[in-house]
């Protein structure tokens, strides 16, 4: 009788392990069949143009097609200037389910300045948006180093309804001088208290620029100002280009006729700045320069705002992004906007 009382509690326990080693089994089945989605926006900072280089405004949402990987994408907000954001899409669509392992790089919805009360007060066109200004202060700066710092000072105190403003320094290495703040006075004390020296790693100093710049929401630039190629940095610039593009940063170049004459630079400073959405601009005098920082500020103020969430696709390397205008009228116009992004990879 003890026997059977004995083989009959064995039964019991191998029968409550082979049970619960299934359920665990199971479980860890039903854990791998999980698929984690991180899904974001893709922002896109879009200009438009006629053929004289005159800005298009008025555009709506359903003037421009959007295009990633030659996939078809839905616009999901827009944007124009100080005009509110039109949220057109409340959740992603279901296609951007798929398995994905990845976070798409992007910049999530814009902050939108807070109301003042103010209703008299039209809104700037530049409401919203970030700029960091990165200054060349190596060695090629020691002539005419008090023009530049004026020209900068003007540029800055000419962004009038931008949310707020850094200014970055560099030669050898970074200077954050000032950073990111809406008190115009400590920017502008920061621009003076520069002084010049030291070799030029423009590239080093963009990179980390970059990556400031990446943390932030909605629309945001950076205006760089260089005299003369680059002779220190360990990045290349394709790494730049390549961050810039991947989390919708737009890089303005604003550079002299120093800068113009090394065939290398001239290119580099084209490619990177049309790369990311921007311009790159070669001046001949100080009066140019600015000349340039205006034009700057004027696109800044005319670009409009797209976002899209992707739908699945199973490329994890480069994707090419294109924006088309759509009817007969708006295909002759020009339209200037970054020409794709990277998926980076993140710890899960």
């Amino acid at each position: 009788m003890a026997r059977k009382y004995l083989l009959f509690c064995s039964l019991l326990l191998i029968l409550f392990f082979c049970n619960d080693a299934g359920g665990r089994l199971g479980l860890a089945q039903d854990e791998t069949s999980r698929i984690r989605v991180d899904v974001v926006l893709v922002q896109l900072n879009v200009a438009v143009t006629d053929h004289k280089g005159h800005y298009i405004t008025g555009l709506r949402p359903e003037d421009f097609v959007i295009t990633e990987d030659k996939l078809p994408e839905k616009i999901a907000t827009f944007e124009e200037g100080s005009e509110p954001i039109r949220k057109l899409i409340d959740v992603p669509p279901s296609a951007s389910s798929g398995p994905s392992q990845s976070r798409l790089s992007s910049t999530p919805q814009p902050e939108q300045p807070s109301s003042t009360g103010d209703a008299a007060k039209p809104a700037s066109p530049l409401a919203g948006a970030n700029v960091f200004i990165l200054f060349d202060t190596s060695n090629y700066m020691y002539r005419g180093f008090v023009f530049a710092q004026d020209s900068i000072a003007d540029f800055i105190r000419s962004l009038d309804g931008v949310n707020k403003i850094a200014f970055y320094s560099y030669s050898r290495n970074l200077s954050r001088a000032t950073p990111l703040t809406s008190d115009w006075d400590q920017v502008l004390g920061g621009v003076r208290s520069t002084v010049a020296g030291d070799d030029a790693a423009l590239y080093n100093g963009l990179l980390l620029t970059v990556k400031d710049a990446a943390q932030l929401r909605g629309r945001k630039a950076i205006v760089v100002f260089s005299n003369g190629p680059d002779n220190a940095s360990s990045v290349p610039p394709e790494d730049v280009a390549e961050l810039a593009q991947s989390t919708g940063t737009i890089i303005y170049m604003v550079s002299t006729q120093l800068a113009q004459s090394d065939p290398i630079s001239t290119a580099v400073f084209d490619r990177m700045s049309k790369a990311t959405g921007g311009k790159a601009y070669f001046s001949r005098n100080w009066g140019d320069e600015k000349k340039a920082f205006a034009a700057i500020r004027d696109d800044l103020a005319h670009l409009y705002s797209l976002s899209y969430y992707p739908q699945l696709n199973s490329n994890r390397g480069w994707r090419a992004i294109t924006v088309k205008l759509v009817g007969k009228d708006l295909q002759k116009y020009h339209v200037r906007t970054r020409d794709g992004y990277r998926l980076r990879q993140t710890a899960q």
